[in-house]
């Protein structure tokens, strides 16, 4: 085998040449892509923004977007669906909305769960969520009802302690609905427009107890998500028909949570061929 020998002034150069490459290399603007195709990649993938802040629906559960709800009536509806009572201007009682709208409402009682990743939830879907608190089961929490406030949700009555209202005499039943309406003036600075009953009981002196403290209609519901994901029905089909007030109620000891009841509940109005309404703006 014949062995060529580099002279020694050669390897040097050569050396000087190799370091030059590497120094050259090393010059790059720190957080550049040394490649075209990956400098293109990076570009696009910076235009786009976070996949997440693209495709949130997908973050929760959903395989496309909720579609956006139609403009709001000129005025609220002047005639709702379920129970109302008639004569002596006592107020309406609605379970679900006479409407058109392919839209249904979303409604949660109690405030029990407070998880905040269902601040983030009603934030990125843009949910118009109706919350019915109950003060003694919000206790120190309240600071997570005013994060939902601040993100779009409204804030409505469920009495102070959650107490059956019918049958008891007009001091007992004013004193819950009264109460909670200064409870949660105090906190977010309204008087809710919106009362519902706990357990969905009342009475006649119910109604009169609520106008008397500034409510404009009683809200109770046509269908329920349970707290194993489950919907229910107080009457008529077993499907989700446009005009449907839904109660999530919150704080179940088992089963899924909030947010996983609200994803059940999103794929089931998609299936449906509906969308999310905003309470208020039909009631």
């Amino acid at each position: 085998m014949t062995v060529v020998r580099v002279p020694a002034a050669a390897r040097a150069l050569t050396a000087v040449a190799l370091a030059a490459a590497v120094l050259a290399g090393c010059a790059r603007p720190t957080g550049s892509v040394g490649r075209p195709a990956e400098r293109a990649a990076q570009e696009a993938r910076s235009a786009k923004g976070p996949t997440t802040t693209a495709q949130p629906y997908r973050r929760w559960g959903l395989t496309a977007p909720l579609p956006a709800p139609p403009s709001p009536p000129a005025r609220r509806q002047g005639s709702p669906l379920g129970d109302r009572p008639s004569g002596g201007g006592l107020l309406p009682v609605v379970d679900r909305i006479r409407t058109r709208d392919q839209v249904v409402f979303l409604t949660y009682d109690d405030g029990a769960e407070k998880d905040p990743r269902f601040v983030d939830m009603v934030r990125e879907l843009r949910l118009p969520v109706s919350m019915f608190l109950t003060d003694s089961v919000v206790g120190p929490g309240y600071g997570h009802f005013a994060r939902l406030r601040s993100v779009g949700a409204s804030m409505q009555n469920h009495t102070l302690d959650h107490a059956a209202l019918r049958g008891l005499p007009y001091a007992g039943q004013r004193a819950e609905i009264c109460g909670q309406q200064n409870k949660l003036r105090a906190r977010f600075g309204i008087r809710p427009q919106l009362f519902r009953p706990p357990y969905g009981t009342y009475d006649t002196t119910t109604l009169r107890a609520a106008a008397d403290c500034g409510v404009r209609a009683v809200v109770l519901w046509r269908a329920a998500m349970e707290g194993d994901g489950e919907l229910t029905y107080a009457k008529g089909p077993g499907r989700l028909r446009a005009g449907d007030i839904i109660s999530v109620p919150s704080g179940e000891p088992t089963g899924l949570s909030l947010r996983e009841r609200t994803t059940r509940l999103l794929r089931e109005i998609q299936r449906s061929g509906l969308t999310v309404g905003r309470l208020e703006d039909y009631v």
